[in-house]
């Protein structure tokens, strides 16, 4: 059984930074995809990075070229860096891990483990 926490929400104002992380214990995160999901009010949680067990990296455009998702395998931690945030990028912030070893994409109908998630606030 993987546990994640998840730390570094808070409030920040338009244009500004954040950076998210998520540590692991119970099992390793590089061995399997990780991926940070967010979900404002009344809209359905959706991916904003994945990372696969091979290292590769995806990000929707809503976000690509402004999040960035890393991992310090010496830590089991993965970490979502967050820059020029907008109003819409309010949201509650989880971070998850795929439970089965090996594989490249997180979903938010794949089998995983959740975190409990952190408030990211940006005011206009």
């Amino acid at each position: 059984q993987v546990q994640l926490v998840e730390s570094g929400g808070g409030m920040v104002q338009a244009g500004g930074s954040l950076r998210l992380s998520c540590a692991a214990s119970g099992g390793n995160l590089s061995s399997r995809a990780v991926g940070w999901f967010r979900q404002a009010p009344g809209k359905q949680r959706e991916l904003v990075a994945n990372m696969a067990s091979t290292g590769n990296t995806y990000y929707p455009n809503s976000v690509k070229g402004r999040f960035t998702l890393s991992r310090d395998n010496a830590k089991n931690t993965v970490y979502l860096q967050m820059n020029n945030l907008a109003p819409e990028d309010t949201a509650v912030y989880y971070c998850a891990a795929h439970i089965v070893l090996g594989t490249l994409t997180m979903t938010n109908s794949a089998p995983a483990y959740w975190g409990q998630g952190t408030q990211v606030t940006v005011s206009s």
